[in-house]
């Protein structure tokens, strides 16, 4: 398998297309929107120009990765002659669903169709395709060319060979795969956005403020990032909807978002992505730098 496309440029699918074609696949990323594209090739090479800065990476490695990579907005010529087609849309059950029924009638039937789905339902997403044994959730985390972990989901029909291949593709990326059953949330995202959502819940209900809450869990508990500086760096809006299909696939009010958090996403107080959250990203430092929203 050397030839891979990635659906999606946003921030999963160009930290995945990254990822692909460092490790030496061809790589062809997918997007309606050409300004995407662009975007997306100029974070790749910026990002690989910090790696060659850091000397983790030669000139060398980092001119063959940009050769490895092509862009398309057809998808139909973007998937052509590909192994894998990898989604890496917006989280969206509708917009998924229809993307692979797309994908599953504009590729041969021995490619495989996997999706970095964080929440939804792999045998779900099958269903739509004529090949339910050929599907299969690959979910990066992000910064995805940096992480180690894939969580590899498999459907209810997922096959044996299918999973196996996988598995040893992750570990071809540098990657450590790990298998879980197809249920919301997965492992990763089952623990972790309840987690959020009741930090939210906390800051909603005057327990403490954003600063004291992610301090208690950075110091107290070890966490690299606290829960509400975590959210904006997810995407708000991603948090809610990862909340919404675990509370519809369970139906269990734990699930339930905070209506601060379903506010915010309102008001298109996304996090990083839009310049603001908890925390005000507008400024191009490294310092954290609450909302005004959220100042004493």
């Amino acid at each position: 398998m050397k030839n891979v496309a990635v659906i999606g440029a946003g921030t999963m699918g160009n930290g995945i297309a990254h990822t692909f074609a460092q490790s030496g696949f061809k790589v062809n990323l997918i997007d309606i929107s050409q300004e995407a594209l662009d975007k997306a090739v100029a974070t790749i090479t910026k990002n690989l120009g910090r790696m060659v800065a850091k000397e983790k990476i030669s000139e060398t490695d980092m001119n063959n990765t940009l050769a490895n990579l092509s862009t398309h907005t057809d998808m139909n010529a973007g998937v052509a002659n590909v192994q894998l087609v990898v989604e890496a849309a917006t989280e969206n059950l509708d917009l998924k669903l229809k993307i692979f029924k797309a994908m599953d009638d504009a590729t041969s039937a021995d490619v495989i169709l996997a999706t970095n789905t964080s929440s939804i339902s792999i045998t779900q997403i099958a269903a739509v395709t004529s090949r339910p044994d050929k599907v299969i959730g690959m979910h990066f985390m992000n910064p995805v060319p940096i992480m180690k972990l894939v969580e590899i989901i498999r459907g209810y029909s997922t096959s044996e060979e299918v999973t196996n291949t996988i598995m040893d593709l992750s570990k071809q990326l540098g990657k450590t795969p790990t298998e879980v059953n197809d249920y919301p949330g997965f492992v990763a995202n089952r623990i972790l956005i309840p987690m959020i959502n009741e930090a939210i819940i906390t800051l909603n209900e005057g327990v403490a403020g954003v600063e004291e809450i992610d301090t208690v869990m950075k110091l107290g508990m070890g966490h690299p990032m606290g829960p509400l500086q975590l959210a904006d760096f997810i995407g708000l809006d991603v948090c809610l909807s990862i909340l919404n299909v675990m509370q519809d696939g369970f139906g269990n009010p734990k699930y339930a978002p905070c209506p601060l958090l379903v506010n915010m996403v309102m008001a298109g107080k996304l996090g990083v992505k839009s310049g603001e959250g908890f925390y005000s990203w507008g400024h191009g430092t490294k310092e954290l730098i609450l909302s005004d929203q959220f100042k004493k």
